[in-house]
């Protein structure tokens, strides 16, 4: 089925948002939710089997990236022809899965990000930390730069992807940590696919994740380092692996 879309869920101790982060989207849009546990101490996985969603439950701390890789394996196996992260936090809005769905759907594009970034008043207004906008905006005019892209944020975790795309690209040896998100976007570019963006409201507020001080600058530096890797790479000057198809 070319079509079949599949949303997954990358949850950690998501049991407070869960069902919030499932009604929010649209009837009739999505074929199958897959759920993969990254061991959760809460009642997230009794939840989602609740909820009837193909619940994974890992059975070691794999992080972010390292759940992602499952998630998105899962979603192969089912056959997807989309694949579309949802955080299962309720920071994104599903309700833009439609339009998110449709480009890919329809030709326009090969990846989707969802943009939390449409004005800085907004942003700012949705509780979006300061410091993190202004990190935000820095690293995503790197990017930018480096790419060739014009995209308006480079760090959501609200994506749409082709199935192509997901088959190509060597995701396994990304990291299995945050810049994980990174490492793709500058494999996507690498190997020549089209990419867009939508604009996204989101929420910030306790119960949904987002990374600390701590791990945001080193997440930061990381960012950086792919940036720099993907431009030795273009020029050169050092190959990287990640940056060619298996």
């Amino acid at each position: 089925m070319p079509d079949k879309v599949i949303v997954v869920m990358p949850a950690r101790n998501a049991e407070s948002t869960l069902r919030k982060t499932v009604a929010d989207i649209p009837e009739g849009v999505v074929d199958e939710i897959i759920l993969v546990d990254d061991c959760s101490t809460d009642r997230t996985v009794e939840i989602a089997r609740e909820l009837g969603l193909r619940t994974i439950v890992l059975s070691s701390r794999r992080g972010y990236g390292g759940n992602q890789k499952r998630c998105y394996e899962e979603a192969l196996r089912a056959g997807a022809g989309i694949v579309v992260m949802v955080h299962p936090d309720y920071q994104y809005d599903s309700r833009l899965l439609p339009y998110m769905i449709g480009f890919i759907r329809d030709g326009v594009c090969d990846v989707v990000l969802g943009s939390r970034i449409r004005s800085r008043r907004e942003a700012l207004a949705s509780g979006m930390p300061a410091y993190k906008y202004a990190a935000n905006r820095v690293l995503t005019l790197i990017e930018n730069l480096a790419f060739g892209t014009n995209l308006s944020e480079c760090h959501t975790g609200y994506r749409a992807y082709r199935r192509d795309v997901l088959e190509s690209i060597p995701y396994h040896r990304n990291s299995d940590d945050f810049v994980f998100d990174t490492e793709f976007l500058a494999e996507v570019v690498a190997f020549g696919y089209s990419i867009g963006d939508v604009p996204v409201p989101c929420r910030y507020f306790d119960e949904a994740s987002e990374i600390r001080l701590g791990p945001s600058i080193k997440y930061g530096l990381e960012t950086l380092g792919v940036v720099a890797s993907f431009l030795l790479n273009k020029w050169g000057l050092k190959r990287d692996r990640r940056l060619f198809r298996e």
